[in-house]
C-alpha cells in the first residue's frame, strides 16, 4: 500500500495521472496493449483532466467503466456514461471502450460485460472512495465473497446524498436506488490500483479504509490486501491518517 499526500487537489490530480499513465506505458511496452478501468464522480475530475493529457498510446488501450446507475438515461446530467464520454472517450478516443448500459437488463448487461473483462485482465483500475467507504458502488455492508465481475448493488442513503451533495441531481429522490457495479473482488484482480480521493468531507472515509479494520462495512478496506494500490490524496482528505507519506 503506497500513500502519497499532494498540497492541493490539481497537484493531486497531476501526481496520480502521471502514477497512472506510467503504468498504462508500461503494460504497452509489456504486451502491446493495456487494460484500464475508470471511474467517475467529483473526486475524479483533476486526475482525468491529467490523465487525457498524457504521454499515452491510446489507441492500444481497452477501457472498462466501473459503475452506472440503473434506469437512468444516457443524456441525464448525472449519467457516468455521459460524463466518461466528455471527459475522457471523446478527448482520447481509446482502441475501446466498454460502457455500462443501466438502461438494459441489469442481469443480461452483467454478464456480457462479465464475459468481457474475463478476456482483458486489467492492468491499470482508476477509483475513488465514497463518503461512506464504498469502493464503485459497492456500499457498506459490501460483498467480499462473489466472483461475478459485475452485479447489481442497492444504493444506500449516504452514498445517495452524496451524489445529492455534489449537484448531480436536484433532489434526493430523483437519485436512483440501484446501480451496476464492478464487484469488489474483479477491481482486487487488476494489476495496479491507482485511488484518488481528494476534499476533506472524504477524510473519515480515508483513515477508515487505510488504517481501520479490513471489513465489508468499510467497502474501500478491502484496499489494503492489495500491494500495487496507490492513494492519492490531498492535506484535507489525508487529516486523519497517521504516518502519513508526501
Amino acid at each position: 500500500m503506497n500513500i502519497i499526500i499532494s498540497e492541493n487537489q490539481h497537484e493531486l490530480g497531476q501526481r496520480a495521472a502521471r502514477q497512472g499513465s506510467q503504468f498504462i506505458n508500461d503494460a504497452i511496452r509489456q504486451t502491446g496493449r493495456a487494460n484500464i478501468v475508470v471511474a467517475t464522480g467529483a473526486s475524479q475530475l483533476e486526475m482525468l483532466s491529467e490523465l487525457v493529457k498524457a504521454k499515452v498510446d491510446w489507441s492500444k488501450v481497452t477501457g472498462f467503466h466501473l459503475d452506472e446507475y440503473i434506469d437512468l438515461p444516457a443524456d441525464h446530467p448525472a449519467s457516468f456514461r455521459k460524463y466518461l464520454i466528455e471527459r475522457f472517450v471523446e478527448k482520447v478516443n481509446p482502441a475501446s471502450f466498454y460502457f455500462i448500459n443501466g438502461e438494459d437488463d441489469p442481469g443480461s448487461e452483467c454478464k456480457r460485460l462479465g464475459e468481457i473483462i474475463l478476456k482483458h485482465p486489467i492492468d491499470v483500475a482508476f477509483v475513488g472512495i465514497g463518503e461512506n467507504g464504498h469502493l464503485a458502488f459497492n456500499d457498506p455492508p459490501a460483498d467480499f465473497e462473489t466472483n461475478q465481475p459485475f452485479i447489481t448493488v442497492n444504493l444506500d442513503e449516504a452514498c445517495r446524498r452524496q451524489q445529492l451533495n455534489e449537484g448531480w441531481f436536484s433532489s434526493l429522490p430523483e437519485v436512483p436506488l440501484q446501480a451496476i457495479s464492478m464487484s469488489i473482488n474483479q477491481i482486487l484482480h487488476s494489476r495496479h490500483i491507482i485511488c484518488t480521493v481528494p476534499d476533506e468531507r472524504k477524510s473519515k472515509a480515508v483513515s477508515n479504509s487505510l488504517q481501520g479494520q479490513v471489513t465489508p462495512e468499510v467497502p474501500a478496506s478491502v484496499l489494503q490486501k492489495h500491494p500495487g494500490t496507490y492513494f492519492f490524496l490531498d492535506r484535507e482528505s489525508a487529516s486523519g491518517i497517521h504516518h502519513k507519506q508526501v
